[in-house]
């Protein structure tokens, strides 16, 4: 009967004490896979694994008593390296999921090794729309943008505003083609056409002979359908080629980063669509002040979106008082996304993140007020209507 009644009581203790069974190794362990030292450093990078920090300091660096830790690393714009990386990390450090991903293949590679794992992917850096399409993952998030959104926004306002011949100039990865395939699709729907197109490899140094390519085709548009320093370079360099004096210059991707280095002369009149802008609300100018505090300067929409993503998945880890990655992963489908960054989000059944977008225009010196005050925001894309509709992704989860 003693017997007995001990192993009662020690059951009620056990039960009682659940919440320290349901986490896998009793602590919530997030890393932060992003690009240290190259084209998409400045946008994600270590503004990245600051985001992520600052929405875990939000809890206290706790989750129902449980602690979160945060890891970082390099991929290197490597899809092997960032798949060796997830894999260690998951194996050997208990990794329960993997944030900012930028270089979509990178983030196919490694959303690939966490399907296989079971474990979460919050993508903020990556843009193709295979993510959520026929490479989606019942673990994987996409939070940020992806290239249908900037192919709503840019390319379809342009071609509306005249801007009917294009030229791409494009990175030779699966971002590149798919945001090449995706703003095409939205300028011939507009009565557009496309001229011709190039590639060029990724962190490419000299646009000289592309840029040419693209002057002799006389587009009234060449289409930038890269990122980072490569849309740094690809500017500058039509600008001292004089190219924008007969032909407008879009880039489908541009991270206010990026304009604070090519700076308001060069980049001024510049169009294009973006999924944050610092100065856009109250909350998000608070949020970016803390920001700015820590790394000297004002969050991309990349980094803005880490913090969210990071967070939102706390606050599901938190309601369902486990790290299970099917119980973390159904939770987070089922709450809404609220804070600075979306203030009505939505998660579909494919794991994309529907949230609007925003069509702004570079600011000339002159109207600029003051450092990072870049930006007019011309108009609201609705998230319905930036994002694709679950049913045409493509994702074999959604039925």
């Amino acid at each position: 009967m003693k017997h007995a009644l001990c192993a009662a009581l020690a059951a009620t203790v056990l039960s009682s004490g659940g919440a320290m069974a349901e986490y896998s190794g009793n602590v919530i362990r997030i890393g932060v896979l992003t690009d240290k030292s190259s084209v998409y450093a400045d946008a994600g990078g270590e503004g990245s694994v600051t985001a992520a920090k600052m929405a875990i300091e939000e809890f206290g660096a706790k989750i129902n008593g449980i602690p979160v830790e945060l890891v970082s690393a390099d991929h290197q714009n490597k899809p092997d390296v960032g798949s060796a990386v997830a894999r260690t990390w998951i194996d050997r450090d208990g990794v329960d999921v993997i944030a900012d991903l930028p270089t979509s293949s990178v983030a196919l590679a490694v959303q690939a090794v966490a399907k296989e794992k079971q474990r979460i992917t919050l993508i903020s850096g990556a843009a193709t729309t295979a993510l959520t399409g026929a490479a989606c993952s019942p673990y994987g998030f996409m939070w940020t943008y992806d290239t249908h959104a900037f192919s709503v926004g840019t390319a379809r306002a342009i071609t509306r505003e005249g801007g009917k011949s294009w030229f791409f100039i494009s990175a030779d990865y699966a971002f590149g083609q798919a945001m090449e395939k995706d703003a095409i699709a939205e300028i011939e729907s507009g009565g557009g056409k496309v001229l011709g197109r190039i590639r060029h490899p990724l962190n490419n140094a000299d646009f000289s002979s592309y840029l040419l390519q693209a002057q002799s085709s006389k587009a009234q548009v060449i289409g930038l359908a890269n990122a980072g320093g490569d849309t740094i370079n690809a500017i500058k360099q039509a600008a001292e080629f004089h190219i924008t004096d007969g032909q407008r210059l879009v880039p489908m991707v541009v991270f206010i980063n990026d304009v604070h280095a090519l700076g308001l002369k060069t980049a001024q009149g510049l169009a294009f669509t973006t999924s944050f802008y610092w100065d856009r609300t109250p909350e998000t100018r608070l949020w970016a002040a803390a920001f700015e505090k820590r790394m000297k300067k004002k969050p991309s929409g990349p980094q803005a979106g880490t913090y969210s993503a990071v967070r939102h998945y706390l606050l599901a880890v938190q309601k369902a008082g486990t790290d299970d990655t099917k119980a973390v992963a159904e939770t987070m489908r089922a709450m809404k996304v609220n804070d600075m960054f979306a203030s009505h989000g939505k998660i579909l059944k494919n794991g994309r993140m529907v949230h609007d977008m925003y069509l702004v225009q570079v600011k000339t010196p002159a109207e600029s007020k003051g450092p990072w005050d870049y930006y007019r925001i011309l108009h609201e894309i609705p998230g319905e209507q930036a994002f694709l509709a679950e049913a045409e992704s493509g994702c074999p989860l959604v039925k």
